[in-house]
């Protein structure tokens, strides 16, 4: 694609990168296919091309973002499936964040957008705030229909039935692992995670100790950034992602660390992207650092000697985040962990079409996220599954209400597997014979 930046315009870094990414596109329009968007919608400037025509005029116009633009970068998901798609190698993911950070400096949102992402800002990334107000949500939402904005009945509606209790896991602290140390790791908590389900980040340090590896909550992590980064709030979500690169470093320094473990895929696309947040920062080496430790947990289990297991007789559909198989490009590993632990594995029909989740989009924008979600608890149960398992707790509020089977987190299986507690969540299904 041609781009005509002044070379005043290209001295700024954000808009040099955004030159890069607009010259790889060659309009070949192969995005749109697998683009949910433009699936739901039909509308050019709701695929990936049509948005970066979008991106690319606003941006080389040094004009403000007007509504029309506007509409178009905010209904798109982030999942990111261009990116896989792409025959050119375009770094979309960069450009939308450029995009939404010159928005967010530029142009002046209506009065209860700017009032709801305010709000979600400052709930969703700290745990006992995002507590209160699930508390709230669930007592409000049997009023959910005397809202007048669809946005708000789609936020009481997330509440789950269950909040579950504070685990103390989280606090900062070492587990050390059972029997032979093969490795020091990190593990990122997350923030919504921590006041949704609890029972991840238990079954993952049961897990990883079990295998040999001490697990570190450290002093001072918090929210990973995405959320604000999404938004293109750069200021809230680069203080974030600094205060987690100072206290990873400080592991890094002290006595070390083998990996920086995630078990929520959508703050591991953004975390494994640090190195790329601070490059022009005094923190750009110990960000590239951290970004480099980074990996799933389904990437560290696979260097772990999981034990090979019987046959469970359970028929396990996986769902694929995406921020896992096109923000991360792990596509087989949970999948292959699940074969050897012994279950059934099935995947259903489109496993690369996102489901909705996106963040805060199945909140932002609840009928095009309904349409998603829709579809993918579809193409699920028509696999007839006696769990659905997934490696992102956005993907599994998203679809778990609706599936008609438990929904569950890859290592919650792996954990019960190899000698841990059944998930609650499947406390009326059968248990695999080996710990029959």
């Amino acid at each position: 694609m041609q781009t005509n930046f002044s070379p005043e315009q290209l001295k700024d870094p954000a808009i040099e990168r955004a030159n890069e990414i607009l010259r790889a596109c060659v309009h070949c329009g192969f995005c749109t296919a697998t683009c949910p968007t433009y699936q739901v919608l039909g509308d050019e400037l709701d695929s990936p091309r049509g948005r970066i025509y979008l991106i690319k005029d606003m941006l080389e116009s040094g004009r403000p973002a007007d509504a029309k633009t506007v509409k178009h970068i905010d209904r798109c998901l982030s999942c990111l499936a261009c990116m896989t798609t792409c025959p050119s190698g375009v770094h979309y993911m960069h450009l939308v964040d450029q995009a939404r950070a010159y928005i967010e400096q530029t142009y002046k949102r209506p009065f209860m957008d700017r009032a709801l992402r305010w709000m979600l800002a400052q709930i969703l990334p700290y745990p006992t705030r995002f507590r209160l107000a699930l508390l709230g949500a669930k007592i409000g939402r049997p009023f959910a229909f005397l809202m007048p904005d669809a946005r708000l009945k789609a936020m009481l509606k997330m509440a789950p039935k269950r909040i579950p209790p504070v685990s103390r896991n989280d606090d900062a602290q070492v587990f050390p692992a059972i029997g032979v140390r093969k490795k020091r790791v990190a593990l990122m908590t997350g923030c919504a995670q921590k006041a949704l389900n609890t029972d991840i980040n238990d079954a993952t340090i049961r897990l990883l100790r079990r295998l040999g590896c001490d697990v570190v909550i450290a002093k001072g992590m918090g929210c990973c950034g995405a959320l604000t980064h999404h938004m293109g709030q750069e200021d809230k979500s680069h203080a974030a992602a600094a205060n987690n690169i100072r206290a990873w470093m400080a592991e890094v320094n002290g006595e070390g660390l083998d990996a920086v473990v995630i078990n929520t895929s959508g703050c591991g696309t953004t975390v494994k992207d640090y190195g790329h947040m601070f490059r022009n920062d005094p923190l750009a080496a110990d960000a590239a650092k951290v970004s480099e430790l980074a990996m799933d947990v389904s990437e560290l289990l696979m260097t772990l000697d999981l034990p090979q297991q019987q046959e469970q007789g359970l028929r396990v559909a996986y769902h694929s985040a995406c921020s896992l198989q096109h923000g991360q490009q792990v596509k087989t590993h949970p999948k292959t962990l699940l074969k050897n632990a012994g279950f059934e594995v099935v995947e259903p029909a489109d496993p690369h079409l996102c489901c909705g989740s996106a963040g805060t989009y199945n909140l932002m924008q609840p009928e095009i996220s309904g349409e998603l979600k829709k579809r993918k608890v579809a193409t699920l149960a028509a696999k007839k599954p006696d769990v659905i398992a997934a490696g992102n707790i956005g993907c599994m509020m998203q679809i778990g209400d609706a599936a008609g089977a438990p929904i569950v987190h890859t290592v919650e299986l792996l954990d019960w597997a190899t000698g841990g507690p059944k998930p609650p969540s499947l406390s009326e299904g059968p248990k695999p014979p080996s710990l029959r």
